[in-house]
């Protein structure tokens, strides 16, 4: 099996696979039990200080969004940071990180947006003998009420200075969790950056109501009648985070900063593309919400065997993808692709058709047999098609050879003469 130990600013683990801080990471019980499971490492539930006491809900804490099948795709939570003793917290942290030498162990943090507040509490964990800290600046719900959270991850003033507290008063690595409520994620990534941080991890829970209830008319989870925005995670925020990871690994001023990559990673895929994108690891926690600590054993042999197949180590992986990560303007105009639908796996459901004669460009013909092909002089290759097919590999977009003529537009394949696109593209200046 490939070698997946991984070394992130300097935090040591058997593999990069970490659980992210949540409920699965708030007691040593179940950080031992993530340990035994095969998890490289855990980033505690975010600590506070000890003042004004966190007092969680006693009612539902999560909404979610399922697929057709029930499966899991969305969590919104309204759960706090801890609300467990800070002392309490920290001799267990200790504890455990004393028999789990080769895991590594990350403390949240979460304190009020002064210096005195985040001296202290780095003091406090100083004898835990924890590999470092993230300080959460994400959190959209409840503590950023109160002035934390997503209310200092919002303002890249206040993570800088934050930040440069931390170095200040803390000997440990430090990792800048960033928020992804924010028009420009690039910013406060700079800030971090420029505050002196270590990394930053990405992407915190989006603010979200995930449904209503439509008999008491309130938003769910429902508390004694009311409802609240919490938190959103799983598998339907990855897309916006993997841009969010990109958009900072190909930024020249934090192209050099680590980044942790967060954001419903559920398989070994999942995390593949993130590690692809800029990652230099990942944090996990609605699959394992979703389907317990053992789904690690998939990632650790699935990303192992993909390496394998191809022929590299984990450092090989990470940013693999981030040169072809480009804004569109410079797309190569000149690349010109057909839909193809190959009859022999068409089980004639129709939806290619409907899709496409309904809402696209009228490309696909359908016979009185039900045999659908696609028309080339209407298709534009927006790849609907594909996307709305049943059936794997039915459809599939076909290169049109340079030279070849577009059908559609009556052009040869490469010739943009007559075309007047965005004059930064490089590749209508070639053409021209």
């Amino acid at each position: 099996m490939a070698n997946l130990a991984s070394n992130f600013i300097g935090i040591k683990s058997p593999n990069p696979f970490w659980l992210a801080s949540a409920p699965p990471t708030d007691k040593a019980y179940n950080v031992e039990r993530a340990y035994e499971a095969g998890w490289g490492g855990v980033v505690w539930k975010t600590l506070g200080s000890e003042g004004p006491p966190v007092v969680n809900v006693s009612g539902p804490r999560y909404g979610a969004i399922w697929g057709a099948d029930r499966r899991l795709l969305g969590l919104n939570n309204i759960e706090l940071i801890t609300d467990r003793p800070l002392q309490v917290n920290l001799d267990e942290i200790k504890a455990v990180k004393r028999k789990w030498r080769d895991r590594a162990l990350v403390i949240s943090l979460m304190v009020p947006c002064d210096e005195e507040s985040w001296k202290d509490i780095l003091h406090r964990i100083e004898d835990t003998e924890a590999d470092g800290v993230e300080l959460n600046f994400g959190c959209p719900h409840g503590m950023a009420e109160r002035g934390m959270g997503s209310a200092v991850g919002q303002v890249p003033e206040y993570i800088e200075m934050v930040t440069r507290w931390v170095k200040k008063h803390s000997r440990m690595p430090c990792i800048v969790k960033l928020t992804p409520n924010i028009n420009d994620i690039r910013k406060p990534a700079e800030a971090a950056h420029a505050g002196g941080a270590d990394a930053v991890s990405l992407i915190n829970t989006i603010n979200s109501i995930t449904s209503v209830n439509l008999d008491s008319f309130a938003p769910e989870p429902m508390i004694d009648g009311k409802g609240t925005h919490g938190g959103y995670c799983g598998p339907a925020v990855k897309p916006i985070a993997l841009n969010m990871v990109a958009e900072i690994a190909r930024n020249p001023a934090t192209r050099n900063l680590p980044i942790s990559g967060i954001g419903g990673v559920t398989t070994w895929r999942d995390a593949a593309e993130f590690l692809a994108l800029g990652a230099g690891n990942v944090q996990v926690c609605t699959a394992a919400m979703t389907y317990g600590f053992k789904i690690v054993s998939e990632m650790i042999s699935g990303l192992s065997d993909y390496l394998d197949d191809k022929g590299m180590g984990l450092s090989d992986l990470v940013g693999r993808a981030t040169p072809n990560v480009t804004d569109w303007q410079f797309l190569n105009l000149n690349y010109v692709t057909k839909a193809v639908i190959n009859q022999d796996d068409c089980i004639k459901c129709g939806r290619c058709f409907a899709a496409c004669e309904d809402t696209s460009h009228q490309a696909i013909a359908m016979s009185a047999d039900r045999t659908f092909t696609v028309k080339d002089e209407d298709c534009v290759a927006c790849n609907l098609c594909v996307n709305v097919c049943p059936v794997q590999d039915c459809i599939t977009m076909v290169e049109v050879p340079k030279g070849g003529v577009d059908q559609r537009t009556g052009r040869k394949v490469g010739d943009y003469a007559n075309w007047t696109m965005h004059p930064n593209n490089p590749s209508v200046a070639a053409a021209e």
